[in-house]
């Protein structure tokens, strides 16, 4: 196809990283990004050379530009405007996760895309790990038995600056629209997602129930601290718990539960641990498909695609879940402790809570978290 031109819509914060992602790709030879979309522009000095061609107007930037692909990272509550005007202009996408800040506006993207006729590629990195299939395929030999459950438990550290690098920063809505940017849904949305892959839950039928308890130590309206129980179709549990207040910082993972042993996928190393009866541990470490390389290879029809909107479409119920559940409520004051080196709030202790939810399938409020309402929510 020789360099497909692409334009980046959101080059600043996270957005850096698709830069970085771009110029790796334009130095194989596959990309040439043509244009940056922001409401302010770039300066040299940001972008680290002249930039492209800039523009606030995404369609306008499309049209003058003649991409063929945009990567959309742009604040959650934009995603689906954005989307729809390059799927009608039959500009294909890479758009970050979480794609969209409710299910209705989820269905909309995705039913828009595919009138479209367009690709999108939906930015769970976690899911082009090669770790994914590779798990599948030892569950579907058995190696550790029936698969009772999966958790996932995800213990991070985020300073008071980082609500506030942006409006929509710790909010469940702002000026009327819905951004639902909680620990679950977006910093750890991975876990969720992950979880859901492993167990075969990722399309929205999959999903029978989803309870929810969610909480926030710092000053915000979203939770940073928060667990949810999705069931699936099958009767399958899907615990995970979360938490931005951790004391010390750990690496997410994903536990698959079997009646012979578990497995512990660490999905941002793209490490496994299996650990079965009548065996000693194994390690495997993993590679990982890049999916802006990904969705390329499947515009020249060598690929399909890792995942698509409808791959998505559970995690969207759970986003929805938390969407329609009670707003999260405030930690008690002596539930946690300020940093103030650090800028931060930790609740004390929360990283073994957060691996107890993991390892026993339970919620806060099961495992005696004095702090936890049981059933804060449940759709």
């Amino acid at each position: 196809m020789g360099a497909v031109p692409v334009v980046l819509a959101g080059a600043r914060g996270h957005g850096r990283r698709h830069v970085e992602n771009i110029r790796r790709l334009e130095g194989l030879g596959l990309v040439r990004l043509v244009g940056v979309c922001e409401l302010t522009p770039l300066t040299e000095d940001e972008f680290g050379s002249e930039p492209p061609a800039q523009s606030a107007d995404l369609g306008g930037l499309l049209d003058a530009t003649g991409a063929r692909v945009a990567v959309v990272c742009t604040p959650i509550p934009t995603h689906t405007g954005l989307a729809l005007t390059a799927a009608a202009r039959g500009v294909h996408l890479l758009l970050e996760k979480p794609p969209a800040p409710s299910y209705a506006e989820f269905r909309r993207m995705a039913d828009g895309v595919a009138a479209a006729g367009v690709a999108c590629q939906v930015g769970f990195q976690s899911l082009g790990s090669h770790a994914v299939p590779a798990i599948r395929e030892l569950i579907a030999d058995g190696a550790i038995g029936t698969v009772r459950g999966i958790g996932g438990g995800g213990a991070w550290a985020r300073d008071k600056d980082y609500f506030r690098r942006a409006p929509w920063s710790g909010r469940r809505r702002l000026d009327g629209a819905d951004v639902i940017d909680g620990a679950l849904t977006n910093p750890l949305a991975h876990a969720v997602a992950t979880a859901l892959a492993l167990a075969g839950a990722d399309r929205a039928e999959a999903v029978a129930e989803v309870e929810t308890e969610l909480w926030h130590a710092h000053d915000i309206e979203a939770d940073d601290t928060s667990c949810v129980r999705v069931t699936t179709e099958d009767g399958l549990p899907i615990v995970v718990a979360a938490t931005l207040c951790a004391e010390r910082p750990e690496e997410p993972y994903v536990l698959v539960h079997g009646s012979r042993g578990r497995i512990t996928f660490w999905y941002k190393q793209d490490r496994v641990l299996l650990q079965r009866a009548g065996h000693g541990p194994e390690e495997f470490d993993h590679g990982r498909t890049d999916l802006l390389e990904n969705l390329l290879d499947h515009l020249a029809g060598a690929s399909t695609l890792l995942v698509p909107p409808d791959a998505t479409g559970g995690f969207m119920k759970v986003v929805e879940a938390i969407r329609r559940a009670p707003d999260p409520a405030p930690l008690p004051e002596r539930a946690w402790r300020e940093l103030p080196d650090e800028r931060r709030r930790i609740v004390p202790g929360v990283e073994g809570l957060v691996a107890a939810s993991a390892g026993t399938l339970a919620l806060y409020s099961e495992l005696g978290a004095p702090w936890a309402a049981r059933e804060v929510g449940a759709r």
